[in-house]
């Protein structure tokens, strides 16, 4: 039974697709569609308006309508109460049946790699030393991570930057990437605070784009380290469409 009550209303002719708003809905009630924010469904929405200070575009404002009510039960906001209270590392790790990539494993490189051309003429060597690298897909339990100084990379940044892989993974630094605009955010939140919580990494470094969507990376990063309760450094570096450190 629909009621009028108080409601979430964005603009598409506003909305520029950032995403900010994805992040800071609690509820998990805002979707990037189409380059849009959308509303998913009125029953995920509380009304409260967390979103509307996010939103540079001030495309986001209250309405008082006819909706479904508000049902905390349906609202994908388990997600944020994972981020305060994880779950078990037991409980995280790949289940048998799951994809084959989610496995945990180091690559060992001679000590003397390094991102010249290979002596078979294959091209630059790789200095990738972990895998996987979709943060999905990585477990808070990894070893790759314990201690480390983890890079968090936006999907965009390895090609947009020709010379990644020497400026930002030499030396065996562990790289995970994600994308804070079409990937769906809340999962990552408590994926990060877990992985800073059990692996203790010595620092995070958010490498995004200059596109203001991709601030959104660091935005979660913050979040997780505060919802972690460590004081782990964390910098930003941003990385030109063009290529180049900005």
């Amino acid at each position: 039974m629909k009621l009028k009550r108080k409601i979430v209303k964005i603009d598409q002719e506003k909305c520029n697709g950032c995403g900010d708003c994805v992040s800071s809905c609690v509820e998990g009630a805002i979707r990037i569609e189409n380059g849009k924010a959308k509303l998913v469904s009125d029953s995920y929405c509380d009304g409260l308006g967390a979103c509307l200070g996010t939103c540079p575009q001030d495309a986001i404002t209250i309405e008082e309508r006819e909706a479904d009510p508000f049902d905390e039960s349906l609202a994908p906001n388990a997600f944020h109460e994972k981020a305060s209270h994880p779950a078990p590392a037991s409980s995280v790790s790949a289940p048998p049946c799951s994809c084959p990539s989610a496995v945990a494993r180091m690559i060992e490189r001679p000590a003397s790699s390094s991102p010249t051309t290979a002596t078979d003429g294959s091209g630059p060597v790789s200095e990738l030393r972990n895998w996987p690298v979709q943060l999905g897909l990585v477990s808070p339990n990894a070893p790759f991570l314990n201690g480390a100084d983890v890079l968090l990379v936006a999907d965009c940044v390895p090609f947009a930057h020709g010379r990644f892989h020497q400026d930002f993974l030499s030396g065996g630094r562990p790289v995970v990437i994600a994308c804070p605009k079409l990937d769906i955010a809340m999962p990552h939140l408590p994926k990060l605070t877990q992985i800073i919580r059990e692996a203790q990494p010595r620092s995070l470094t958010v490498v995004r784009m200059e596109v203001p969507c991709c601030g959104g990376l660091t935005r979660m990063v913050q979040s997780a380290v505060d919802a972690s309760g460590c004081d782990t450094p964390v910098t930003e570096v941003t990385i030109a469409i063009k290529g180049g450190v900005v």
